[in-house]
């Protein structure tokens, strides 16, 4: 079999990373394809997966009308070179595009239920769409519910071990608390109209949570130059331990929230339109902490934190909430090499008795 996977995004890289290994081992073909977009390129490369990188991702509007041409008519290309026999992407307009043109199956996974564009342009084109059971939208009769969240496609502890090693290399002893914050750009399609926290309140939380803990940055933008003494100094793949050892994340990315959960570490997320999969990881396992971007919640949120920071025993008590959730999530890497290899027997399968998904446990 002939794989393609279309990446829009960092995240993307390590939700398909262990699926691309395991397929491979299993004597299958698997092509990667990428625009620069913050590190996703760099992050293929250095996991030495075979890749093809289209140019310059594209941010502002018109930017983004000609880049769906564009890399529509460069994925076609690749894809008739390639002749993949199934397309499996996060929500990519390119690959559904491509996928309908070269007349192949399209698997599309999506946790983002706001993302409505993106919704508009990618699911008509798609052969079937993969949820978690806690999106909260129905889009298309093609729809299919798994018991997982994407984060766990590559940090369920079937597949991720934290390297110590990464204490050293952030100057922190061991048991010593250290806080990062998560800053993001708001420059996809379904960030029109946020704004995320102000300047002012992110050097006020940073501020707060330096008086008891270490404090690193991790943004998508320029930081503030009263803020750059805290950027982070890692390599990208290895921000994963970070999140492992951590006492808190605080910030904008849900990803990096779900992240943390999956690792038994709280975390703090802003914004306005939220998650199904952080509201559950909040409501359900009270893992993740939601806030909206409003002025009387940026400063819950900073009050939260600090809470949270003064806890003795944090660790122990979310690695406990960390364990209850995984006995009632499947392994979702495991999940999706069943449902490709088999497709589309599996998804008779999984229509006709959606428990089949438990024997991945």
């Amino acid at each position: 079999m002939r794989v393609l996977i279309d990446i829009n995004h960092p995240a993307h890289v390590h939700l398909f990373k262990n699926f691309a290994w395991k397929m491979q081992e299993r004597g299958h073909k698997v092509l990667f394809t990428t625009r620069k977009k913050e590190i996703s390129h760099i992050l293929l490369e250095n996991l030495g997966f075979e890749h093809i990188v289209f140019g310059k991702h594209y941010k502002k509007t018109l930017g983004k009308l000609w880049g769906i041409f564009k890399f529509d008519t460069q994925l076609l290309n690749v894809s008739l070179r390639f002749k993949p026999d199934i397309f499996i992407s996060m929500g990519s307009i390119y690959g559904s595009h491509a996928a309908m043109m070269v007349r192949k199956p399209n698997i599309l996974l999506q946790d983002t239920e706001h993302a409505s564009l993106q919704h508009k342009i990618t699911v008509p084109f798609c052969d079937v769409m993969l949820n978690p059971v806690c999106f909260h939208r129905k889009l298309t009769e093609k729809q299919m519910f798994y018991q997982g969240y994407h984060e766990l496609a590559y940090l369920h502890k079937n597949y991720f071990t934290p390297d110590p090693g990464i204490l050293k290399e952030l100057g922190v002893e061991e048991g010593e608390k250290f806080t990062i914050v998560r800053l993001v750009s708001w420059n996809a399609s379904h960030d029109v109209g946020h704004s995320g926290l102000t300047v002012e309140n992110k050097i006020k939380a940073v501020q707060e949570f330096a008086k008891l803990s270490k404090v690193f940055i991790t943004s998508e933008d320029e930081l503030p130059a009263e803020l750059k003494q805290y950027q982070i100094k890692i390599l990208p793949e290895k921000i994963h331990d970070a999140l492992y050892y951590a006492s808190l994340l605080y910030g904008e990315s849900a990803t990096m929230a779900s992240e943390c959960a999956m690792l038994g570490t709280p975390s703090i997320f802003l914004d306005n339109d939220g998650r199904g999969y952080t509201d559950e990881l909040e409501e359900k396992y009270q893992l993740v902490f939601n806030f909206t971007e409003s002025p009387e919640d940026q400063m819950k949120s900073i009050e939260k934190g600090i809470e949270i920071l003064s806890h003795p025993d944090l660790k122990m008590e979310w690695r406990a909430r960390t364990e209850k959730m995984l006995s009632e999530k499947i392994d979702v890497t495991a999940f999706l090499v069943w449902f490709v290899e088999q497709y589309p027997q599996s998804l008779t399968a999984m229509k006709e008795n959606p428990e089949v998904q438990y024997q991945f446990q």
